[in-house]
């Protein structure tokens, strides 16, 4: 399109769409692929506020006769949620349940809502959507519709097509109606009202009934058949079923408005049983035994998976409960109650035996169970970069035969991997239904890798088929198989799915080239022959990614795990805005398309890829939650510095950026400072003269430093003792919080420790690398690394109490300093305060606290979940008698400097609100809140009135008896 028909359409767009009108360069990145091999660049995005604003935003679309594409979580493996057209994203505003029956177990959803998010509000009912995919964090109602998921439960509830009672739909020429199942008089009236409505029913009666043979014949009858349009639901035996033709058609035919599902009950009880077998056919050939059995879930992973898990350090527990074998079948069990569900599993056991030869274990404990169902859903992200190198890619990632021929099938599968070198690939899916998942190395960036695909996709296709199979069991055609149906269905079939798209779509404006009429396999590829992105000199190493920043921005694989609302950390400011491009992944997106240089085409001085991270709250919480470890954090400070470099920087750079400074010289006079800082009118200057939000306060300096107390205090000699320590006083406990580290010096003494403090001021860097002043930030830790340099050479542990700076040295220092040997013998030898006396001192025992102090709360910092873990100081405390609750609350929303600057604040109290301060809120006023952090024990002080947070120091240091 022109420059000038562009500005039309968006223009006409705002002035009739309720909803969110985004054609800048930005939002068009972070829409341009979706979690497969291919890449178009959308016109623009339209997210609206309703269904009827999307039906308006579709006729503005035909108005200027523009392509449509409707977008559910954007996960699709196959290409179907990117294309050249209009994007409506749903997923942020309609996420309404228009209602639920509960005696009948049916609901009526918008198409953006979320699976996990609309499961937990149907939960006090006792209901939920049947299909759960591995993507339930962040996958929407309507993708799923348009794919037809499926998932593990399907073995069960079967695949989404079965869960659709009706839909609301709307078709590219503004016909929208209610469609379902269609008896013969419903049908008779439909036609005898004449019109669009009509035209289309006939014609869909006509083709089933020309086609009817076909369809019967050339359809495999398996559980997994997902390719193709669902033509068999409209024969006479499946009632006509329009709304159930459509599932699975990928926005090609029409736009789901709203969708009535049917509902199934949520098991009260389950046995997990897992087997062991020599190799993965072997493991297949014992799903026809077990089946007769009817589990509920009958997962195959191969010990391939499995090493790269344990290498990647994922699913750790889950996999130590793994009985001997090469490859394993997880096999769930549902019962109304635990001695039923393991009855079941206990049958199943028995009849095979004697039958296959396996190794068992049986898990019915909830925790063990969702560990190892963990491991199996954290697949794609064990894959996609094995520690060889060669990245894998989909392409040919779910194929499905008949369950009884799987075993065969998998081992001409394995022949042909190894005949074409992709026989490092990992195999894995529901072998329950046939469907195998594998993620292969192709080599998508080369004339003789993309000859190598098109020649193994055409062969696998074959074969899959030759087996009574589907080329896709799950993911959907999209671009990946579209081209491939004529080898599984016939040219008369396709034939029939051309003239259905005719049917709805005549002038094909839906998702065009996908499914029917469909683009190459290889075209369109986000890393084709053309693929030569920019590769920036860098500051930080990512040793990760063969120390190219364009391989991490490409990192990203579009999981959209970090669009979830449900735990852990990732991603605070997505969940606090609901924003494709403030998510982990449009991030991603963003800075790929900026390497690439032909959308956002000013590179490091791009505002679009600075206002997508100026949000970014440098968490880390992706580093250890993302499938693939995309680190945000990093990327941001290197974005930041790069942009910035000989330029004029925002004042909060310089004011929270430079605290280390500011505090050092606050030492002098930080009684003074303090009033300064807090009286009415002159703290309002200071504030916006330092770029801070004016709803903060400024933290108080501590009238005497940590390091001044610690250097002025007599000589404790402690004998016989475990060893020497260095405390590493950070800039927070030494000037804001120096009690802290006089708890910790308490605690260390009693546990025999002899502690010693760097003489010289020492600091992390940490907040000149969060705000990308990464040369600074070098120039510090080199000094860092001089004074520490004895204690370095002598193996002695620095203990670390503030999370983030643990977290620099353990990431950010040997990236930063990569070819400094000590910067890596500092990673090594940080400690916190919990490691070090369970692996320095493992036989001390903390004292009991006081009775009243038994009961906690645990604000987890986002640098211990990602990189460090809270595992040790939990059972410190437990030993001393404190039963703490770990809040699964994600970021507190202060997070360093960010909290703290200008523009930020209202983030910064949503990302509290999602979950941490509903917690302390409902939390008992005599629940003690412990908060290792400065920055989430700061956040709490101010946003939770009444509320004192500690560091887990503090807590045991109370407990200990007096001195002497």
């Amino acid at each position: 399109m022109t420059a000038k028909l562009l500005d039309a359409l968006a223009a006409d767009l705002r002035d009739n769409v309720d909803g969110e009108i985004r054609f800048d360069p930005g939002s068009r990145a972070a829409y341009s692929t979706d979690a497969s091999n291919y890449r178009q660049v959308p016109i623009g995005a339209v997210v609206p506020r309703t269904p009827e604003a999307a039906a308006e935003a579709v006729a503005v679309c035909r108005r200027h006769d523009v392509p449509v594409l409707s977008r559910g979580g954007g996960t699709s493996l196959a290409g179907q949620c990117c294309n050249t057209a209009v994007v409506l994203d749903w997923s942020k505003y309609c996420t309404r349940v228009v209602s639920v029956d509960t005696d009948a177990g049916i609901a009526v959803v918008e198409p953006g809502i979320k699976l996990d998010a609309l499961n937990d509000r149907l939960r006090s009912s006792g209901w939920m959507v049947g299909p759960r995919p591995s993507t339930h964090v962040s996958c929407a109602i309507g993708g799923m519709i348009g794919n037809n998921s499926c998932g593990s439960t399907a073995q069960a509830y079967g695949k989404m097509v079965d869960s659709v009672r009706r839909l609301e739909v709307l078709t590219y020429d503004g016909l929208r109606m209610w469609v379902g199942a269609t008896g013969d008089d419903e049908f008779a009236r439909i036609v005898g009202e004449g019109g669009r409505r009509a035209e289309i029913y006939r014609g869909l009666k006509d083709l089933a009934g020309e086609y009817a043979d076909e369809i019967r014949s050339r359809y495999p009858d398996i559980p997994r058949r997902v390719s193709g349009y669902n033509l068999d639901s409209l024969l006479p035996e499946n009632d006509f079923h329009v709304a159930k033709a459509l599932v699975g058609s990928e926005s090609t035919l029409v736009t789901v408005l709203r969708a009535e599902l049917t509902l199934v009950r949520v098991p009260a009880a389950s046995a997990l049983a897992v087997l062991g077998f020599e190799d993965l056919p072997a493991a297949a050939d014992a799903v026809p035994a077990i089946l007769e059995h009817q589990p509920a879930a009958l997962e195959g992973m191969d010990d391939r998976l499995v090493e790269l898990e344990h290498s990647r350090r994922l699913a750790e527990k889950a996999l130590r409960q793994l009985p001997d074998g090469r490859a394993w079948l997880l096999v769930q069990f549902d019962g109304d109650d635990q001695d039923e569900a393991d009855r079941k599993a206990k049958a199943m056991l028995d009849a095979l035996h004697g039958m296959a030869e396996c190794d068992t274990t049986v898990l019915d404990d909830p925790g063990s169970k969702q560990e190892v169902w963990a491991a199996r859903e954290a697949a794609l992200g064990a894959t996609a970069f094995p520690p060889n190198g060669r990245q894998t890619l989909a392409g040919w990632e779910d194929s499905a035969v008949p369950p009884d021929r799987l075993g065969d099938y998998l081992r001409e599968v394995l022949k042909m991997l190894d005949r074409y070198g992709y026989g490092d690939a990992s195999l894995y899916g529901h072998f329950g239904q046939g469907c195998v998942h594998t993620r292969i190395p192709f080599v998508l960036w080369t004339a003789q890798g993309l000859a190598a695909y098109r020649e193994f996709a055409e062969e696998a296709a074959r074969l899959v088929v030759n087996y009574g199979g589907s080329l896709s069991g799950e993911h959907g055609d999209g671009q990946s198989r579209g081209e491939l149906l004529g080898i599984m269905f016939g040219d008369r079939i396709v034939g029939a799915f051309e003239k259905v798209k005719a049917l709805f779509d005549p002038h094909n404006r839906m998702n065009p080239g996908k499914v029917v009429n469909a683009y190459r396999l290889d075209e369109n590829l986000r890393m084709g022959v053309d693929y030569l992105p920019a590769e920036p000199e860098t500051m930080f190493a990512y040793p990760d990614d063969h120390h190219r920043f364009a391989r991490a921005a490409a990192r990203c694989m579009g999981v959209g795990k970090c669009r979830g609302h449900e735990s852990g950390v990732m991603c605070p400011s997505y969940r606090a805005i609901g924003e494709e491009e403030h998510s982990t992944r449009g991030r991603a997106r963003l800075l790929f398309e900026m390497l690439q240089g032909d959308v956002i085409t000013d590179g490091w001085r791009s505002t679009e890829v600075h206002d997508a991270l100026d949000l970014c709250l440098a968490c880390k919480g992706c580093r250890s939650e993302c499938p693939v470890n995309v680190d945000m954090a990093t990327y941001k400070a290197e974005f930041l510095f790069h942009h910035y470099r000989h330029r004029f920087r925002p004042m909060a750079h310089y004011s929270m950026g430079w605290i280390p400074l500011w505090a050092r010289l606050a030492a002098v006079a930080p009684r003074a400072l303090n009033t300064v800082s807090h009286a009415p009118a002159l703290s309002g200057l200071l504030k916006k003269a330092g770029g801070i939000a004016p709803q903060r306060e400024v933290p108080n300096f501590a009238p005497q430093r940590f390091s001044s107390w610690f250097a002025g205090r007599p000589v404790g000699v402690n004998a016989p003792t475990p060893g020497r320590v260095l405390l590493w006083p950070d800039t927070f406990v030494n000037n804001f919080d120096p009690a802290v580290g006089q708890a910790a010096v308490a605690v260390l003494e009693a546990a025999g420790f002899e502690v010693q403090v760097p003489r010289r001021t020492v600091c992390c860097g940490l907040t000149w690398i969060s705000t990308g002043q990464l040369g600074v930030a070098k120039r510090v830790l080199q000094r860092t690394l001089s004074t520490l340099r004895p204690a370095l050479r002598s193996g002695t542990p620095v203990v670390v109490l503030e999370p983030s700076c643990a977290a620099v040295f353990r990431s950010d220092l040997p990236e930063l300093l990569y070819d400094d040997t000590d910067a890596h013998r500092l990673a090594d030898q940080t400690y916190t305060l919990g490691d070090l006396l369970a692996n320095k001192a493992p036989d001390w025992e903390p004292p009991r606290v006081s009775a009243g102090a038994t009961e906690a709360i645990v604000q987890q910092h986002c640098h211990q979940h990602a990189l460090l873990g809270y595992t040790h100081e939990r059972e410190l405390l437990g030993g001393a008698g404190v039963h703490a609750d770990v809040l699964d609350a994600g970021c507190c929303g202060l997070a360093g400097n960010f909290g703290f600057e200008n523009g930020h604040y209202d983030v910064s109290v949503a990302c509290a609100e999602d979950k941490l301060l509903p917690a302390l809120r409902d939390a008992d006023p005599g629940t003690l809140v412990i908060s290792d952090g400065f920055s989430c024990r700061t956040q709490i002080r101010e946003l939770a009135s009444g509320r004192h947070p500690v560091h887990t120091a503090q807590v045991l240091a109370r407990a200990l008896p007096p001195p002497g």
